[in-house]
């Protein structure tokens, strides 16, 4: 049991890559603390985790986006459990606005068939065009939900692993932080920010005995993918060797080791589980 006895809270656990990131953790002993924004989905998911600990595991409701909500999802957990001992920063979203997601899709198909011309011989006629129709409030919200979020969560995990001797955090970030990821400049920007603060948060907190990495997945079936267009996935599958996406548990495992005394001596370090296509 690598968590055997650990308190773990896990953001955005209702479904996708958290869901299964809660099922491993909790198959290794950890009670864990499932965060989503609806309170029954958060509930549901947190009845529905097993391992020795099944029945001990606690659902939760917060908005990360929301430091006020995050301050009072870390008291109820200090109220029912007293201590935590691992972070799994997780939440997120692939959309700034309604309905931004189809327009991303439309123009990426567009693009999409530009190039396949290009490469026999035409000119570029098509361009992605992004970036200048981004609203203000599209931008914050990419931001707010990904690196304010794990901001806010890691500021009020901190005082509660000191106090318990040490712990880790892990931080997800997205091979947007690491590759051209054309389409999504403030969710690659709010990722990119996440590997920043990794880095300087495990640096600070290093003599504190608590560590701090991110994982960069690659593309992943999940819920938050299903709307990815027929043609950003064909780019996708030809830039990676290993020509699928991944199961959302191939990176719920990353995180478990990374959360676990196997990776022991890593701190400010981030993994990256994306098939090849970035190396």
């Amino acid at each position: 049991m690598k968590l055997d006895g650990r308190i773990a809270l896990v953001t955005g656990a209702a479904s996708g890559i958290g869901r299964a990131t809660a099922d491993v953790f909790a198959e290794e002993g950890a009670v864990v603390v499932v965060n989503d924004l609806d309170e029954a989905d958060a509930r549901r998911a947190a009845s529905e985790l097993g391992g020795p600990r099944a029945g001990a595991h606690v659902g939760v409701a917060a908005d990360v986006s929301d430091a006020d909500s995050v301050r009072a999802l870390f008291h109820e957990i200090a109220e029912r459990l007293g201590r935590l001992d691992v972070l799994v920063n997780n939440a997120g979203i692939s959309e700034g606005a309604p309905g931004e997601q189809d327009r991303i899709n439309e123009q990426a198909e567009a693009v999409f068939a530009d190039t396949m011309q290009a490469m026999a011989g035409a000119s570029r006629s098509v361009h992605w065009d992004i970036t200048a129709n981004i609203s203000d409030d599209s931008w914050r919200r990419m931001i707010g939900v990904h690196l304010d979020g794990t901001f806010y969560c890691c500021r009020a995990a901190i005082p509660m692993m000191v106090a318990a001797g040490g712990g880790s955090i892990v931080n997800t970030s997205s091979i947007g932080a690491l590759v051209n990821h054309p389409g999504v400049p403030h969710y690659s920007a709010a990722k990119a920010g996440i590997l920043g603060f990794t880095r300087s948060l495990a640096a600070e907190l290093g003599s504190r005995n608590i560590r701090v990495n991110a994982i960069c997945p690659g593309t992943i079936d999940t819920p938050m993918t299903k709307p990815i267009s027929p043609a950003f996935r064909t780019m996708v599958m030809a830039t990676q060797p290993i020509g699928r996406l991944a199961d959302p548990r191939e990176v719920a495992l990353t995180a478990l080791f990374l959360a676990s005394e196997d990776s022991s001596f890593y701190t400010g370090q981030w993994l990256s589980p994306n098939g090849g296509a970035y190396m």
